[in-house]
């Protein structure tokens, strides 16, 4: 049974092991002192089902493949910790010194380390040259009668102003777009979905409401699908996505339009003295194959 991790048993748990002392098979923040041992057993820590980051996690590290009808399977194993939002996973990682996960390349600090892929290090320069080749878009879905207050936040963050921001916070994007030239309508725009996103569209929001005084912006951060969903029902104006459009979306009414390049970093436990994995050794970790460092490595 696949495990779910909330903010609340986080604290729960931390509290526990503080409280209980140090066990000798824990694989919790309690063993940082110690030497990092390769034969541990790997804790595998994924996303939600919806959540766009899992979604082009699976898709770049093909963790998802069809099956004999042609249906899209998602191999992670059963096994993995569940974590419902960017900063819930990088606190269960921060926290477990044999932990793995991955999250937005924007969102990565120093809690956590993030590993060399296929010798490249997750970096925007390396994404832009093609050599750290773990990225996907952030897209935003829209739907027709978009009002005019949601469309001069959108131009906004297309513009030259906007994707100066996207680049400031560590993801890609055009630098070569006209400047913004908006008529600042009044009006209230709801925005809502992935949480690899919300950070940087909060970024956006509160430069757009620095030159657009009349605008009101609410964001909801949840996932990908959830914003997605949220946008068709006409719950929100505009939907975050960390990952393309499916068919199915579009053929819902929806329009994407790509705001910015974004990594997806795999990262460990800072104690964790592996620097560097595969492709390869990623997806045996996250599927199953190998249960301990020393096995991945191998």
């Amino acid at each position: 049974m696949k495990k779910i991790i909330s903010t609340l048993l986080i604290v729960f748990v931390f509290t526990l092991i503080t409280g209980c002392g140090k066990k000798e098979e824990s694989n919790t923040d309690n063993q940082n002192a110690e030497e990092f041992d390769n034969s541990f057993e790997i804790s595998v820590t994924s996303r939600e089902e919806g959540s766009g980051t899992r979604g082009a996690f699976i898709e770049l590290f093909e963790i998802e493949e069809k099956d004999s009808k042609g249906e899209k399977v998602d191999h992670t194993t059963d096994e993995a910790n569940i974590t419902n939002s960017t900063s819930v996973m990088m606190t269960t990682v921060s926290m477990d010194k044999y932990a793995i996960g991955y999250i937005s390349l924007g969102s990565l600090n120093d809690t956590v380390k993030a590993l060399k892929i296929d010798g490249e290090e997750a970096t925007a320069d390396n994404i832009k040259s093609g050599k750290y080749k773990v990225a996907r878009p952030f897209t935003i879905a829209t739907k027709d009668g978009l009002s005019e207050t949601a469309q001069d936040f959108i131009d906004f963050i297309l513009s030259k102003e906007g994707q100066q921001i996207v680049e400031d916070n560590g993801y890609i994007g055009e630098l070569n777009s006209e400047p913004y030239a908006g008529k600042k309508p009044s009006g209230k725009i709801v925005v809502a979905g992935s949480s690899s996103i919300s950070p940087v569209m909060e970024k956006l929001k509160e430069a757009y409401l620095a030159v657009n005084t009349n605008a009101t912006i609410e964001i909801q951060t949840s996932d990908s699908t959830t914003g997605i969903t949220s946008t068709i029902d006409g719950i929100c104006d505009i939907g975050m996505a960390s990952r393309e459009l499916k068919d199915k979306e579009k053929e819902s009414g929806l329009k994407a339009t790509k705001i910015a390049m974004d990594g997806i970093a795999v990262i460990v436990n800072n104690s964790n003295a592996n620097d560097n994995l595969t492709s390869e050794q990623v997806k045996a970790i996250f599927t199953g194959e190998v249960y301990t460092w020393e096995e991945a490595l191998q």
